[in-house]
């Protein structure tokens, strides 16, 4: 029986997590419709939580973590995938409750999978990634409802979804202002399309500030949140998919009648199949980012655990690709 290797945590008798890399036959693969062969994977803010034990992200261990797999199709139950077939998988149930691409192997349902686009390598895909993905998301709603041009406004700038979504918005020709805590990645952020960069905004309580962004792109939630939405320009579109700082708001309606700005959330978990193939052809070809490789990182699997504490610590800058 052909044996691979994979990242498990374990949880011990006394509640505290471990992690291994563990050898394991191909038997031991949950029976699903397509197993694929994972060449890349990347680390997410959801992984470096689930390699922890955080049991708001994964339930039951011992489990394998990855958000996102490429590789190559091993054999397949379904018409739609053949073996050789090059694929991409991010988000839906992989790595949090489902054995995710921490692994040299994985078995998924054939609705999770997309071909990988032309434009774009293994590599390259896990560059993006659900962070890419989630990013031409919130930039796709952005121009479907209006915001064709301006300055859009990007918090948490220097995350994976932040730093993904001012490359592609830079290749759109939108100006780009960052908004990052984070003194030492000015060079990163202007290398990488931010023609401004602002660490953090004034202390204002009033419902509404002057009017100086065309939309926006909020990773982090909270007070940052806030002061976004009372700096939009009438009809405005700001969109939300994360929640770093918090997962709460205190607003007023005044954005949003006075200004008639409109607040749209972002699930790429559980995206329409046919919107995120979309979305992943236009990453290959018109929005895929200029000098991908400048922001990424690639380790080995056996070296993620560094990786997983700096994440967890709020140290990474761009993304982390694991060459599994």
């Amino acid at each position: 029986m052909e044996k691979f290797k994979k990242l498990t945590v374990f949880e011990d008798d006394k509640g505290s997590f471990f992690r291994e890399i563990e050898e394991v036959g191909l038997d031991s693969l949950k029976e699903d419709e397509v197993i694929i062969n994972v060449k890349y994977s990347s680390l997410n803010y959801k992984d470096a939580l689930s390699a922890s034990g955080n049991k708001g992200v994964t339930k039951n261990y011992p489990h394998t973590p990855g958000i996102d797999a490429a590789g190559i199709v091993f054999s397949s139950k379904s018409s739609e995938f053949n073996p050789g077939d090059e694929v991409i998988v991010t988000s839906y149930d992989l790595g949090m409750n489902t054995a995710g691409g921490f692994s040299e192997f994985i078995s998924v349902p054939a609705k999770w999978i997309i071909k990988k686009p032309k434009g774009l390598t293994l590599k390259e895909s896990m560059i993006l990634g659900t962070a890419g993905l989630t990013a031409a998301m919130s930039i796709d709603k952005l121009l479907t409802f209006g915001v064709e041009k301006g300055n859009i406004i990007v918090s948490g700038a220097t995350g994976g979804v932040g730093s993904l979504a001012i490359m592609i918005l830079n290749k759109l020709n939108f100006e780009v202002t960052a908004l990052s805590r984070k003194i030492s990645a000015v060079d990163f952020l202007k290398n990488i399309g931010a023609k401004e960069i602002i660490q953090s905004f004034e202390e204002n309580k009033r419902p509404l500030l002057k009017p100086i962004y065309a939309g926006a792109i909020d990773t982090v939630g909270g007070n940052v949140l806030e002061n976004i939405l009372k700096q939009i320009k009438p009809n405005g579109i700001v969109s939300i998919c994360g929640m770093a700082l918090s997962a709460n708001i205190n607003t007023t309606v005044f954005p949003f009648i006075l200004r008639g700005i409109a607040m749209i959330g972002i699930d790429s978990a559980e995206a329409d199949y046919i919107w995120r193939k979309n979305l992943w052809e236009k990453l290959g070809k018109e929005w895929k980012p200029e000098n991908l490789e400048t922001i990424a990182k690639t380790v080995k699997l056996e070296n993620i655990n560094i990786e997983i504490e700096k994440m967890l610590k709020g140290n990474q800058t761009g993304r982390v690709v694991v060459e599994i």
